[in-house]
């Protein structure tokens, strides 16, 4: 066994998803799933989107009060999977959210396109709606609320960080004998790593 750094685990990343997003044939090199748990431990999982990885961990934006938002603020353990078929090469992500400041927050949503920023507050994220008419009224109604200045971005909306505490870098190898490594973090901040079996 041998030790790192979270700043290895950080450039190691980055080289695999350059090389994801590089790929013509992966269209969207930072979707990754998120699995989130119930208060009832009830599994759920969807994909994201990576805004920023940094030495706090990785960064994920959605509305709070959608199903992934409540079941964040139930339950903070979560895990991360990246997968980019066509390079053969997977990350899995284990550990605790944390929610991102409100500056960095206020500085993403900023940087969206205006449709973007009109929809975070028009959505009500994973409840019922009657039909599509009623999402583009509250569309209409809240363009015409910010038609001039900036958008501000909702109470309801932030980021949120995964802070890791696992990751495995895997490779898919012929006849599934495929190469793993796993980081641990210990409780010295430094990073175990472990091979595995395939």
């Amino acid at each position: 066994m041998s030790t790192t750094h979270f700043s290895s685990l950080v450039a190691k990343f980055n080289i695999w998803l350059d090389e994801a997003k590089q790929n013509q044939q992966i269209t969207e090199p930072t979707a990754m799933c998120l699995a989130t748990v119930s208060a009832n431990m009830q599994p759920s999982a969807r994909m994201v989107l990576l805004k920023q990885i940094n030495e706090q961990g990785f960064y994920f934006f959605t509305n709070q009060n959608s199903q992934k938002g409540c079941e964040l603020q139930q339950n903070k353990q979560v895990s991360l999977c990246f997968y980019w078929g066509p390079i053969k090469k997977q990350i899995r992500i284990s550990g605790a959210i944390k929610q991102a400041t409100s500056q960095e927050s206020d500085a993403y949503f900023a940087s969206r396109p205006y449709q973007s920023q009109i929809g975070a507050w028009a959505s009500q994220q994973s409840q019922p709606m009657q039909n599509w008419q009623e999402f583009e009224e509250r569309m209409q109604y809240f363009s015409q609320k910010f038609s001039q200045g900036s958008v501000p971005r909702p109470d309801f909306w932030c980021g949120f960080i995964v802070v890791p505490t696992q990751i495995e870098f895997w490779q898919e190898q012929d006849f599934r004998l495929h190469h793993r490594f796993l980081y641990t973090k210990q409780a010295n901040n430094s990073w175990q790593e472990q091979q595995l079996y395939p």
